[in-house]
């Protein structure tokens, strides 16, 4: 029987310590959530946080989270916020994974003074994990963004 250690390309790099790999994970879990935990506040209805779709206004008209305010990332500033709560948190949802327009729209409402998280993976993988949707298009609404 062979004892000697086995080269992992997993293990190259160790795992952090366990109090390192605590603070690491709880502060990444502030900075974002994933669907199916927004879905299950969603579908309890009258979540305590608001979803800000920051897509442009053509695609949030096509097809968006039910409940879902617009506010195009890039125009995201004291004016086009004033009618949000302070207090609430926001949730900021682009495309999907590729796509940094949440990430660059919650910096811009963290900057503004809003507490906010980042949907992990967009209107992409809301709808691939059976998230309802509505629009003009809805479900037949392109799921990936295009030129």
């Amino acid at each position: 029987m062979n004892h000697s250690p086995r080269f992992s390309l997993t293990l190259e790099t160790p795992a952090a310590n366990t109090t390192d790999a605590y603070n690491y994970f709880t502060a990444k879990a502030a900075y974002e959530t994933d669907v199916a935990d927004v879905m299950i506040d969603c579908q309890k209805g009258n979540p305590p946080f608001v979803i800000v779709d920051v897509r442009d206004e053509s695609t949030y008209q096509q097809c968006h989270i039910p409940g879902a305010i617009h506010i195009t990332g890039r125009q995201i500033n004291e004016k086009t916020t004033a009618h949000l709560d302070p207090t609430t948190t926001i949730i900021t949802y682009c495309w999907g994974p590729a796509c940094n327009g949440a990430t660059k729209a919650a910096a811009k409402l963290a900057r503004l003074g809003f507490p906010v998280k980042e949907l992990l993976g967009g209107i992409e993988y809301w709808r691939k994990e059976g998230g309802p949707v509505e629009g003009t298009l809805g479900v037949e609404a392109p799921m990936y963004w295009s030129i």
